[in-house]
């Protein structure tokens, strides 16, 4: 027995003592193949010289500084960084850190937005079913993750929700993708109308579904539909990119391949690829004005927003993407896993769906492909896949309620931008042996 309160009280994980690459190490001198960066966190893979020189020679001449008395050269350098590589206007960047705490400064920022602009009846939300915007209260309210949101729903805030662009479970077989996208970009004006427009205050969602569905992207011209909607009434847009944004999609910032812009974006994740913990937000330069213009200052703050060594290892992070210029390489290795994939699994009984952009991969485990139904929620076969691939070396991200929080199950890959692909295919025989091992012994057992 231990004193750590650890996720699951009953767990006996193995000590990490080492990471080198896309491998990290335990005290047994254990090997596991990183292909999922913890929760797509670490996008550089472990033990990256430029970011430990940068960390360690911040701490030598400044750990923290708080913000409210000081800058620091690198937290200025960063946010120059990142608003000159973000798409249309989004040219002030809050730190904060991590994603939770990156989506509350944005819904607490769109709401004194319009409170500075004097509508103040604007106070719903509106989101997406099988959503995961973050743990804090307001995060986890516009969330759409109903086994997340359960225990809490009597304290959380009153936020509507609408189907998410998920075409696997939700396309009727006489439309397009096209218009299965537009019919469901077209249900955000249906509940514009239904609560009244003018009493909201933004649409989030995440650009490439992450942890709740397993890497699911919209169709094309949904993202522009939605926008054209937020438009008409006035509505902002925030776009949650904690998960599938700084280059774990191809591009730096997920929506840029969506063509649309954004007037609020979070990120996290990537931004720091682990070695510190940050997050950030980023506001356009309409709510800035408006609130620099206004009363000036943003109700809102945390301890270690701009943190002197967190800004100093994410500029790192962001240099070494671009100077070893791993933003094509995530394309090309992409595409790569997602044949691979595709390969092995084309047959397999049990896998019903493979999806994803970039190295952000999602395979949706079912017990009949042709009608798409899950195994049994009581069969725990995401616990079993994770337990069985960390025993042969492997570390993936699977989850349960894929469908409706409650029902389905996939495997999230987000492996590190540096793999290889000779360890593309370590990841592939590893996942086979883990996906295959467990739901050949569930369907002998009848949980399906």
């Amino acid at each position: 027995m231990n004193h750590l309160f650890q996720r699951h009280c009953h767990s006996n994980l193995p000590i990490a003592v080492k990471g080198e690459g896309v491998y990290l190490f335990d005290k047994t001198g254990k090997k596991y193949l990183d292909a999922s960066g913890g929760a797509a966190v670490s996008c550089l893979g472990h033990s990256q010289p430029d970011v430990r020189a940068a960390i360690h020679k911040q701490i030598d001449q400044l750990a923290y500084a708080h913000t409210g008395f000081f800058n620091t050269d690198n937290a200025l350098e960063l946010s120059e960084k990142l608003t000159q590589a973000a798409p249309s206007d989004l040219n002030h960047v809050y730190f904060v850190s991590g994603g939770s705490e990156a989506v509350e400064s944005a819904l607490k920022l769109a709401r004194q937005y319009f409170v500075e602009k004097g509508e103040l009846q604007r106070t719903h939300f509106i989101s997406r079913k099988q959503s995961y915007h973050g743990n804090t209260l307001g995060a986890l309210a516009v969330g759409g993750n109903a086994l997340r949101r359960e225990p809490f729903s009597p304290i959380l805030m009153p936020t509507e929700h609408i189907s998410a662009c998920f075409a696997y479970h939700g396309k009727k077989a006489s439309e397009s993708l096209y218009e299965y996208g537009q019919r469901t970009a077209n249900e955000l004006e249906t509940r514009l109308l239904e609560v009244g427009p003018e009493s909201v205050i933004a649409f989030i969602a995440e650009p490439v579904v992450g942890a709740t569905a397993g890497a699911v992207a919209a169709e094309e011209g949904y993202f522009k539909r939605i926008r054209e909607i937020c438009d008409k009434y006035g509505v902002l847009l925030i776009l949650d990119e904690v998960m599938c944004g700084m280059g774990r999609t191809g591009t730096l910032f997920a929506h840029e391949q969506e063509g649309i812009h954004a007037d609020l974006v979070t990120i996290a994740k990537g931004l720091g690829a682990g070695y510190q913990p940050i997050g950030a937000m980023l506001a356009s330069k309409e709510i800035h004005n408006t609130i620099s213009q206004g009363s000036g200052f943003f109700q809102h703050g945390h301890t270690y927003m701009g943190h002197a060594t967190a800004v100093a290892a994410s500029l790192a992070v962001l240099n070494v993407i671009e100077k070893n210029n791993l933003l094509p390489r995530v394309l090309e290795a992409g595409d790569l896993l997602q044949t691979r994939l595709t390969e092995r699994f084309k047959d397999h009984p049990f896998v019903g769906d493979i999806r994803g952009r970039g190295l952000f991969r999602g395979l949706e485990i079912v017990a009949n492909r042709e009608t798409k139904a899950p195994f049994l929620s009581s069969s725990k076969l995401h616990s079993l896949v994770k337990n069985k691939a960390m025993e042969i070396g492997l570390m993936c991200y699977p989850m349960p309620g894929t469908i409706d929080g409650q029902n389905g199950h996939h495997v999230l890959l987000a492996p590190p931008f540096i793999i290889s692909n000779e360890q593309i295919d370590e990841l592939i025989d590893k996942l086979y042996t883990s996906v295959d091992s467990v739901t050949q012994s569930l369907f002998k057992e009848g949980q399906y």
